[in-house]
């Protein structure tokens, strides 16, 4: 039976903190953004999420990682151009550094109702802002199916994505020690983190059925409640990558959606030559995924092949070799090759750290964590 052939097309979904350029806080104002967005001769087609001071855009489908590129200069112009002009900024981080989750307002909705009445204070606390990356593979049954095969294997790879986007070491005004504090808040909630393997797409949608037969979607049934790190996405025929801390700089956020289509197109090679990477057990990449939400980049973590624990820069430089004989085809080798740069000048995360740290950190607390976030707001409007 031949390989079907999945476009690989991709999209991106970004969210972003809207920040009082005075206080440095979270400002609540999406109501405001969605009222103005919809008089815009071009829709920005923005997204509310649970806090009023969250806003969420995605892109139009992307050929290759060229438009991708361009699709998120477009959207990251445009949100901070509308937050200009409301006397406003955006920020891109998964956690802000000081804002309590306990203050923020809550955004209308029967769906952002019923989360809270179903997860009670545990929806309460997800003051989190992330980045989830598509990969298209098709709609009909062998195209689903192959999707199963390769994020059964692509799930390997992931800590490795998330250690390079992170972006979240702040929590409450206080460093938390862990570089995406962001997947800390959000495996609080019930279908989070690396899934285990299915398969085939029957028994994927075996497993969704069941859940939806016994109430555990709520009154919407919505198959969006499956949140897990790596997934096919309910309605858009994608494998959608959701690890990612969201990146701060773009050029970030391009490496990492170059890595993502650049994995599964490895892995669909290997497919056509009948061979296939090894999947692991679910309790080995939790492992791997614990170690990047600590360290980052700056870790280790284990080959499980060797039994040992490796440097992350050497296996970024393994990363690279596998990739090696796709990226050309797919036109992103300099996107992908960006791995050095963000392990050279370290990631979000690691540069907030070390602002902190040079305005006094602990010491200097309040004035240090407004840096943070006064760095962040440059950062995320770089190559607008």
């Amino acid at each position: 039976m031949s390989v079907p052939t999945p476009p690989l097309t991709m999209g991106i979904e970004e969210e972003y903190q809207i920040i009082d350029p005075k206080t440095r806080n979270l400002h609540a104002y999406i109501s405001e953004f969605l009222s103005q967005d919809k008089q815009r001769e071009v829709s920005l087609n923005l997204m509310p999420e649970l806090m009023q001071s969250q806003v969420e855009v995605g892109s139009n489908v992307c050929q290759n990682i060229g438009e991708v590129r361009q699709e998120v200069i477009r959207l990251r112009r445009a949100i901070c151009d509308l937050a200009d002009e409301n006397g406003l900024a955006i920020a891109a981080a998964s956690t802000h550094p000081f804002a309590r989750w306990d203050e923020q307002s809550i955004t209308d909705g029967v769906r952002y109702k019923e989360l809270l009445d179903d997860m009670q204070g545990v929806a309460k606390r997800l003051l989190i802002f992330g980045m989830h990356v598509h990969v298209g593979f098709g709609g009909d049954l062998e195209s689903k199916n192959l999707m199963m095969e390769i994020m059964n294997q692509a799930r390997y790879f992931i800590p490795h994505l998330l250690a390079l986007s992170t972006s979240s070491p702040f929590w409450h005004g206080r460093n938390t020690g862990l570089r995406s504090y962001r997947s800390v808040v959000f495996e609080s909630l019930p279908r989070t983190g690396i899934p285990h393997s299915f398969e085939s797409w029957g028994e994927y949608l075996s497993y969704e059925r069941t859940l939806g037969m016994v109430g555990a979607f709520g009154k919407e049934d919505t198959r969006a409640k499956i949140w897990w790190d790596i997934r096919p996405h309910p309605v858009f025929d994608t494998l959608e990558f959701r690890i990612t801390d969201i990146c701060t700089k773009i050029d970030e956020a391009i490496c990492i959606a170059a890595l993502f289509q650049a994995i599964c197109a490895k892995l669909l090679k290997l497919r056509r030559q009948n061979m296939s990477w090894r999947q692991y057990r679910h309790m080995h990449i939790t492992e791997n995924k614990w170690r990047a939400v600590r360290y980052g980049i700056n870790g280790e973590l284990i080959d499980f092949g060797l039994q040992e624990s490796v440097p992350f820069p050497k296996l970024m430089d393994e990363l690279l070799e596998l990739l090696d004989d796709v990226v050309d085809d797919l036109g992103s080798r300099h996107e992908v090759e960006y791995v050095r740069t963000i392990l050279k000048n370290g990631t979000s995360a690691d540069r907030q750290i070390a602002t902190y740290l040079a305005h006094g950190g602990d010491n200097n607390r309040e004035e240090a964590l407004k840096a943070v976030v006064d760095q962040l707001v440059r950062e995320t409007r770089e190559g607008i």
